[in-house]
Order: C-alpha cells, then sequence, then structure tokens
C-alpha cells in the first residue's frame, strides 16, 4: 500500500453513520411461498442478474485496453468501483427512487423501500409476475450499476477519482433514476407517454452517452488529445466479448421470462449487433482504412446499444436495419468528433449517446404488436404516426433533461472536490498519481 501522505477519517465516518443507519431501520421480514411463481423464470432472471454483471467487469477491460499504459489500473477500477458504490445506494433509498410510489411521475419516494425493508416480502412487479420481487429488484440493480462505468471512457486518463466517486452518486440520484422512474414505472411520464424502452437504450445509455459528452466539454482536452496509443487490444477484445455475452442477459433477461419474448429478445440483440459489427468495418474499407480489430469491438457495442430499446418490440429483419443504421451514424459522428476540440477519450458520446438515440427513434419505426402485445400503437413503418411522436418528444425532452442535469453536477462536484487531475499527475499517469499502483 502506497501513502498519499493526507489523513482523512470523513470516509470511515459516513460509513459508520450508514452502519447504524442499518442497525435502526433494518427490519426481519415475514417472507411466504408464493405458488405463482415459476421456477424456470426465476432461473433465467437468476442467470440474467449474472450475465449483467459481469458486463461491468468486461467494460472495464474494453475500456482499460484503449487508454495508455500508465492509466490502465486507473479506467478499470473506475468501473469496478461502480459494483461497490450502487450497490450501497439502491439498497439504502436508490431502488425507491427507481420503483417506490411515484412522486408527480418524476422520481419515487425514496422510504418506500428504504434498507430494502418490504423487498423481501413484497408480491410481484405487474411487469415481472412469475419472479419474486426481490429478484426483479436485483436484476434491476446491475443496470444502475454499469450506467455511471460506461461515463468514464469520456474523461478517461484526466480525473481524480475520489472526485469521481462523488460525480456517480450525483449522477445516480439526480439523473439515472429520475430517468428510470419516468421511463420504467408505470406512473412516469415517459411511460405514460407511450414511450418503450425495452432494456436500457434511453435510460441506460443515453443518460451515459449525454453525460459523457457535457463532462467531455466540461473537463476540456486532456495533455495529448491527438496521441492515443491504446495499451492492450487484446483487453478491447475480451471486454467486447464479455460486454457481447452480458448483453444476453442484458435484453433477452428483459423479457422477465424464460419465454418466446425473450428467445426473440435474443436474436434480434445478436442479428443487430452482428451487422453493426460488419457494417463498420466496411466504412473502414471504403475509405481504404484495414479491417481492425478495435472497429470491430466499437462496431459490435453500437450495434448492441442501439438495438436495445427495441430488443422485444421489432422483427428480426428491422433488427438488422437498425444494427447497420446505428453504425453508421455513430461512424460519421466519431469522424466528426475526433476533427473537433472535444476531447471524449473513449467516444462514449458517439458510440452509447448516438447510438441510443438512433435506437430509441427507430424503436418509435419498427415496433409492433405482432411482436410485444405491451405496444399498443406501431411504429412509423407501420403508418401510425402516435408511438414516434412519442419518441421524438421523449427524445428531446430527455436530452436537455440529461445534458442540463449533467452540467449542474459537474459544476457541484468540480466546486466539492477539483475533478481535474494536476498536470503533473496527469504526465505521471493516474495509476501512480491516485492509486501508487502500476502494470
Amino acid at each position: 500500500m502506497v501513502l498519499s501522505g493526507k489523513k482523512s477519517y470523513v470516509h470511515l465516518v459516513f460509513m459508520g453513520i450508514l452502519v447504524l443507519i442499518s442497525l435502526v431501520f433494518s427490519k426481519s421480514p415475514q417472507i411466504h411461498s408464493n405458488s405463482e411463481y415459476n421456477y424456470a423464470d426465476i432461473a433465467w432472471m437468476l442467470t440474467s442478474t449474472a450475465l449483467v454483471l459481469i458486463m461491468t467487469p468486461g467494460l472495464a477491460y474494453f475500456y482499460g485496453g484503449m487508454v495508455k499504459k500508465k492509466n490502465v489500473i486507473s479506467t478499470m477500477l473506475q468501473s469496478f468501483i461502480c459494483m461497490a458504490v450502487v450497490a450501497v445506494l439502491w439498497v439504502v433509498f436508490g431502488f425507491s427512487l427507481v420503483f417506490g410510489d411515484s412522486v408527480g411521475g418524476v422520481i419515487g419516494n425514496p422510504t418506500t423501500y428504504f434498507m430494502f425493508n418490504g423487498v423481501l416480502e413484497r408480491a410481484p412487479w405487474d411487469g415481472a409476475p412469475t419472479i419474486p420481487f426481490a429478484l426483479f429488484a436485483i436484476y434491476q440493480l446491475k443496470f444502475a450499476i454499469i450506467t455511471p462505468a460506461l461515463i468514464t471512457g469520456a474523461f478517461a486518463e484526466r480525473i481524480r477519482f475520489t472526485s469521481y466517486v462523488l460525480f456517480i452518486c450525483l449522477f445516480f440520484i439526480f439523473i439515472y433514476a429520475p430517468l428510470a422512474h419516468a421511463t420504467w414505472h408505470p406512473d412516469g411520464v415517459l411511460f405514460k407517454m407511450g414511450v418503450l424502452d425495452f432494456a436500457g437504450g434511453t435510460v441506460v445509455h443515453m443518460s451515459a452517452g449525454l453525460t459523457a459528452l457535457a463532462s467531455a466539454l466540461y473537463l476540456k482536452k486532456g495533455k495529448d488529445m491527438y496521441v492515443h496509443t491504446p495499451a492492450r487490444i487484446t483487453y478491447v477484445l475480451l471486454g467486447t466479448g464479455l460486454l457481447w455475452f452480458g448483453w444476453i442477459g442484458f435484453n433477452a433477461g428483459s423479457a422477465f421470462s424464460a419465454s418466446e419474448l425473450a428467445a426473440t429478445a435474443l436474436i434480434t440483440t445478436s442479428t443487430a449487433s452482428g451487422a453493426a459489427a460488419l457494417t463498420y468495418i466496411f466504412l473502414d474499407a471504403s475509405k481504404g482504412i484495414k479491417p481492425s480489430a478495435m472497429g470491430v469491438c466499437i462496431g459490435a457495442v453500437v450495434g448492441l446499444v442501439a438495438i436495445t430499446p427495441a430488443a422485444g418490440f421489432v422483427t428480426v429483419g428491422h433488427s438488422l436495419i437498425i444494427g447497420a443504421v446505428a453504425a453508421v451514424i455513430s461512424r460519421l459522428v466519431i469522424a466528426w468528433r475526433t476533427r473537433s476540440r472535444i476531447d471524449d477519450t473513449l467516444d462514449v458520446f458517439p458510440s452509447h449517446g448516438v447510438g441510443g438515440m438512433v435506437g430509441m427513434l427507430l424503436t418509435g419505426v419498427f415496433a409492433t404488436g405482432a411482436i410485444n402485445s405491451v405496444v399498443a400503437d406501431n411504429g412509423l413503418f407501420y403508418g401510425e404516426w402516435k408511438l414516434f411522436s412519442a419518441h421524438i418528444i421523449g427524445l428531446i425532452g430527455s436530452t436537455v433533461f440529461i445534458l442540463v442535469m449533467a452540467f449542474i453536477l459537474l459544476k457541484i462536484t468540480d466546486m466539492i472536490s477539483s475533478l481535474r487531475v494536476s498536470d503533473a499527475d496527469e504526465e505521471v499517469g493516474l495509476d501512480i498519481s491516485q492509486h501508487g499502483e502500476k502494470l
């Protein structure tokens, strides 16, 4: 262990208070068996929960392989720490903010399931009637974990670790939770508008991607913005494989059952990601660029992102279109970003922000009740306008909300604890300057 030379007891005091709160407010549940549970569905959702969890370590490898060697550990740790921070927030009041009693359709009452009280014994969630409510809650936690981790690629190699931890807490409370509540809670404003988001295109990827854009603009460019040498492309390949594998649980698990709908979501996810990966390298080939491992990996992830909101609402053929279109638009935005002064280090906005927005819009185009009865109004492709209009309004509203809140939270964080590392720390690398470790 390398000592920083500065002692602080604030964090220990905070943890002590949290322990005391747990002792005071935790209650013994009265769990009753439910004969209406489907144990095949339970097994599938336990598996899906594990699959989504492994996506965060996969993301750590994906991002870690892209940065300079002196920043690999720091970048990977920024993903891993989300598994600890968000898990604690989720149990204390985070789950309540998302799925608790609605307050105006924009946020949940934080006391509804405070300290997870009432979760173990509650009846199943209406959208997941065949599995325990607790399993639904812990599955949703994994989405909340990976979302702030996605942002890290935008400010990789130049953010203070302690400030980052504070920022992800604020992001979860003031951006993720309200957006998830509005989209997925039956009383949420976007839900009532008819906005469809099967597995988190809006909630996860748009929120992370647009916050990443705001972060890149706020922190400005790094010292070596135009000199980018990935540390380990093999890490990127490994990370992509884990993300691709985990996305099965991400999308197919969002059916909340071992059913035909889960199988459909699995197929559309596989098709869109494959189409996007191929489109990406074909675009490179048209410019005389050799097919690269990095190109295949980025393309695949863009396709996975784009199909996420649509996976359980569209046909297989339309999923191919979604993947291909998202790859083209994302690649064009990456090309624009590289010519700009925006230092989104690992292109989080072009991949996740743009991919999520494209997926949201095309869900409004291709969604059909023939695939999922939840779709009350078919998409624009079928000659109906209502769903597409709702998605346009939802897209604009969500974008404005995320960007405004992101800049506010970045400013608040910066006022409390400086976001940028010093030039000297950036030069030596964040592995050494922030953690006292190196590869």
